[in-house]
């Protein structure tokens, strides 16, 4: 997969510029609870890196792709902001200690994999954030009546989970979320809201906070 991603920065660069259409909305949340450190998990090219930093936050971000790091650190520097930036799989153990960020984001990424290493991942988020810290997420979710095959050519490996086998994200696995689901993954959180993206049509929004450990 970290391969894949960075052929796809290659040859598209930023990739995606504009953060989530929520985030300046997360944002003033962040603000009026008092948080300093956010972990964008996923930062790909950084467009969350970017707009994070700007509001004041102390940013750090993680992803796969050596290649979409590489972006973030030019674009930071362009930008005259900074943030700590580091190169790794998700899907293992993150190099922070336990209770370091007050909020996590992540976006359209923790679903790319099978649901035993979502949840395990999920585990790793509950771990480096504080009690009490805040979570932004979005995932792939489900159709509405059953799970239908996306328009690109793919294949069902395991109960609602399918790999592409063309397009930009060929070769991922994609793991489709319902509400009762997230709820059930996400038991450690007070769930404040889950609702569908309007920008996209096929993914979930979670905000939460950590239950106290």
């Amino acid at each position: 997969m970290g391969k894949q991603w960075d052929k796809i920065f290659k040859e598209r660069g930023k990739y995606f510029t504009k953060p989530q259409k929520d985030i300046p909305r997360i944002v003033k949340l962040f603000k009026k609870k008092g948080i300093k450190k956010v972990f964008d998990l996923g930062c790909g090219s950084g467009r969350h890196i970017i707009y994070l930093a700007k509001q004041g936050f102390k940013v750090y971000g993680f992803d796969i792709s050596e290649h979409g790091i590489k972006i973030s650190r030019n674009w930071l520097k362009k930008e005259g902001l900074k943030a700590n930036l580091k190169i790794g799989s998700i899907y293992k153990k993150l190099p922070y200690k336990d209770n370091f960020f007050n909020a996590v984001v992540s976006i359209r990424v923790i679903h790319h994999a099978k649901i035993k290493k979502v949840q395990k991942l999920i585990r790793e988020i509950e771990r480096i954030l504080k009690p009490g810290g805040l979570l932004f997420i979005t995932v792939a979710k489900s159709p509405p009546k059953k799970i239908i095959m996306p328009m690109v050519e793919s294949k069902m490996i395991a109960p609602r989970t399918y790999v592409s086998l063309e397009g930009k994200e060929k070769g991922a696995i994609h793991y489709l979320y319902n509400k009762t689901l997230l709820k059930k993954d996400f038991r450690n959180f007070k769930i404040y809201n889950i609702w569908a993206d309007s920008s996209t049509k096929k993914h979930y929004c979670l905000l939460g906070e950590l239950k106290s450990k």
